[in-house]
């Protein structure tokens, strides 16, 4: 038999119960994974909380991203053997120590990959490379300000866009995030608990403002973000860490300078397998160059992940996390 996370009833993290499941098996175009490493995003907890709702009702596990090795292939599935290791972003069910899933949402790791670099940055990675090469082509012209600089996808971004010759700057919650963040790519760091981040960022910009916001945060840093962005500058709204934000007035738009604005999901961007093989090829390639190192900060059983959600959204944890088998 095999074990899992489930969610019976959404909530707080004391809803995740370690619980005794069924040996898993797959059906036409599935295969079955026995995970080696679980990846940890805050978008779990939302599910978990229920602010979104499950896509497969309750009990649910929940966990968008994993590594593994087949154990099994159900029928009709070609382009994967027994023994491959694999990873992917989705479906939700991620954790637990095996499940099934459609063939057609795993990726082969290449070698000079591990099993836990893959978990820990598939879906922060992915995140990374749709915000700054397919919704802004950053390059060394590109001015951009980051929310949450030592989290998972800043420590990637950071380094990536800094490898593309971007300036990067970045806001953290303390000074120890802080040198983290300049540790990867952030060239200029603002602790938003000590300084007045909107100012700094005009005075680091000297004046003009930044090409594009990526905001993970949400409430806490709207409407300030429409303030460090150049008249029609790009607002990227991707996460809501702080809370959901109120409803925005379009005509705000035009008042902070003709801005652009999107609410973009990952999801979306590898919506199809060419996508999601583009975006995890860009990803794989910049790791293995070495423009991209991925830092697991953080490891827990997953039979802890009551506490690992806890740590996360207390604000205890940098950078990526990983849940253990």
């Amino acid at each position: 038999m095999a074990f899992a996370i489930r969610v019976s009833q959404t909530g707080g993290p004391e809803v995740l119960k370690w619980e005794e499941v069924g040996e898993p098996v797959p059906g036409p175009g599935e295969v079955l994974v026995r995970h080696t490493a679980i990846g940890l995003n805050y978008i779990d907890t939302y599910f978990r909380s229920g602010l979104y709702p499950s896509p497969v009702g309750l009990p649910f596990s929940p966990g968008n991203e994993g590594a593994g090795i087949i154990e099994a292939l159900g029928d009709d599935v070609e382009g994967f053997d027994v023994g491959d290791r694999v990873c992917y972003v989705g479906p939700i069910g991620a954790y637990a120590e095996k499940r099934v899933i459609p063939a057609v949402n795993l990726l082969k790791i290449p070698e000079g990959i591990s099993d836990q670099v893959a978990a820990a940055m598939m879906l922060k990675g992915m995140t990374a490379q749709y915000l700054i090469r397919q919704i802004v082509n950053v390059d060394e012209n590109t001015t951009l300000l980051y929310h949450a600089a030592a989290g998972g996808v800043g420590l990637i971004l950071g380094q990536w866009a800094a490898s593309l010759g971007a300036t990067v700057i970045g806001t953290v919650g303390s000074d120890e995030k802080g040198n983290l963040a300049r540790e990867n790519g952030f060239q200029h760091v603002i602790n938003y608990r000590t300084e007045d981040w909107v100012a700094r960022v005009k005075e680091i910009t000297e004046g003009r403002g930044c090409d594009v916001v990526y905001d993970g945060v949400g409430k806490d840093t709207y409407p300030g973000s429409l303030d460090c962005i150049r008249p029609m500058g790009m607002w990227v709204s991707f996460g809501q860490s702080s809370g959901a934000l109120p409803p925005v007035d379009m005509g705000l738009l035009a008042q902070k300078g003709s801005l652009f604005a999107t609410r973009p999901t990952l999801f979306t961007y590898i919506g199809t397998r060419e996508r999601l093989e583009t975006t995890a090829n860009d990803l794989f390639e910049v790791v293995l160059r070495g423009d991209v190192k991925i830092h697991i900060n953080q490891r827990y059983a997953l039979k802890d992940a009551e506490q690992a959600h806890r740590d996360l959204e207390e604000r205890k944890t940098v950078g990526t996390t990983l849940l253990l088998p």
